[in-house]
């Protein structure tokens, strides 16, 4: 039984390979150049945008832990058949079970959802909320001072640790039960920006302070920080309540037999990405929306 992670060098699937690490199961990690990875695991060098790139490394695979939004799936899944693979657990978005999927995030989403569901592969869809690892958005603020401006001040999100993702794609693809199901995927507890902001600095041990933005000035950052269509997107998701990340269920814990990890846990075993920002360096200030919107990048 052998799973490939697409995308392992990303939040996300570098978490699947941690997980599957810690069961001790072998994987394979397609990335585009060479990275660190754990005892058992093995690189595979490609472009999920060209599966002719690593199609070889089908052989033997079980099961495949699939980014959505790339070129070429239906070609890619048609070789996974091809070589004997079994499972696709595809890593889709809370978008998609919105009050409105009529946007480019929940687009690109749904259309690899429709493509998995017609390949014949025993699929397993992943839809969960904003990733606590989208706090790293605030490190350019953190190196300009202490305090960090939040979009949607009023909006709490219950937002997920990766490896409670990669727990249950490891589940999904390893163990029977989780064919042709869809898990809606949170964190424990929905917190409002504000709130994930003392978290963090609690973490690094420094004050930090919210600056909540109104709607206008969400708008404006949010606009200028990524192209239109997912702008638009974003601010109907949080400003509009087109999509819920708020309500918080049990499924990490039904699937996997442990809670879902918390944001102090993520806040504090990844304290070192931040350190940098204590140097207090000016910075150009940037600012992302909590959800990643670049599928041919990867940027989950």
């Amino acid at each position: 039984m052998t799973v490939l992670v697409t995308g392992a060098s990303g939040n996300a699937g570098s978490a699947v390979v941690a997980s599957l690490a810690a069961a001790g199961l072998p994987g394979r990690a397609l990335v585009r150049k060479a990275v660190q990875l754990p005892d058992g695991i093995e690189p595979v060098y490609g472009d999920l945008n060209q599966p002719d790139s690593f199609a070889d490394s089908l052989s033997g695979v079980s099961g495949i832990f699939l980014l959505s939004g790339y070129d070429r799936v239906e070609e890619l899944l048609a070789k996974a058949v091809e070589a004997g693979v079994r499972r696709v657990a595809l890593l889709s978005s809370s978008s998609v079970v919105g009050k409105s999927t009529d946007n480019a995030v929940a687009a690109y989403h749904l259309a690899a959802e429709q493509a998995v569901r017609a390949s014949g592969l025993e699929w397993t869809f992943l839809r969960p909320n904003s990733f606590m690892s989208n706090t790293l958005r605030w490190l350019d603020q953190l190196r300009a001072g202490d305090e960090v401006r939040v979009q949607f001040p009023d909006v709490p999100i219950s937002t997920i640790h990766p490896r409670d993702i990669g727990d249950v794609a490891v589940r999904a693809l390893t163990d029977d039960g989780h064919a042709s199901t869809a898990y809606r995927l949170t964190g424990p507890v929905a917190l409002r920006p504000a709130e994930q902001v003392e978290i963090l600095g609690r973490a690094l041990g420094r004050n930090l302070t919210a600056r909540e933005l109104s709607r206008e000035e969400s708008h404006a950052e949010l606009f200028a920080s990524m192209p239109e269509q997912y702008a638009s997107a974003i601010e109907g998701f949080f400003a509009d309540g087109n999509v819920d990340e708020t309500t918080v269920t049990d499924t990490v814990e039904t699937v996997t037999g442990h809670a879902p990890r918390t944001l102090e846990e993520w806040t504090q075993e990844n304290a070192a990405l931040f350190r940098c920002a204590d140097q207090r360096r000016p910075s150009a200030a940037t600012y992302s929306v909590p959800v990643q919107v670049s599928p041919k990048r990867g940027k989950m």
